[in-house]
């Protein structure tokens, strides 16, 4: 089966499907973000076909998610260090993560000071916190 292309689109939610509307590629940046590096640290923790994580990576890289970069320890091997694209990534997989509410998450998203858990939230302009169900999206303007 083909799978269909949106990177054309005008919307950005079916541009952003486009890049990372797999589940292997999402898990993948689930797993950069719990501090894996490695094509082989990757391979394992997933136990992802080398074949489709190769593919993956690739498309990933391609689309300016991750860049390679030469590893930390200083040998010859390259590591995939995620992008500020990518890091913005986060409250999705957050996002995604909280909305599951699996009992067995490989992550708990913590405040880097205080250790503490956190939690996505919408706020209003005005500050106001907001439930899901008080939020709706609307069109963009087009002109």
């Amino acid at each position: 089966m083909k799978r269909t292309r949106f990177a054309g689109d005008a919307c950005p939610v079916a541009r952003a499907v486009d890049v990372v509307g797999d589940w292997w590629s999402l898990l993948i940046v689930r797993d950069a973000f719990i501090g894996r590096r490695r094509f082989g640290e990757f391979q394992t923790g997933l136990g992802v076909a080398k074949n489709i994580l190769t593919d993956r990576l690739r498309k990933l890289v391609a689309a300016g998610v991750f860049e390679q970069v030469p590893a930390a320890d200083g040998s010859k091997h390259k590591e995939y260090a995620l992008t500020e694209k990518g890091r913005e990534l986060l409250p999705v997989v957050v996002a995604l993560g909280q909305w599951a509410t699996c009992d067995a998450t490989p992550f708990t998203p913590v405040d880097r000071e205080t250790g503490r858990p956190v939690r996505l939230v919408f706020r209003s302009a005005d500050g106001r916190t907001l439930d899901p169900r008080d939020v709706r999206l609307t069109p963009a303007e087009t002109g």
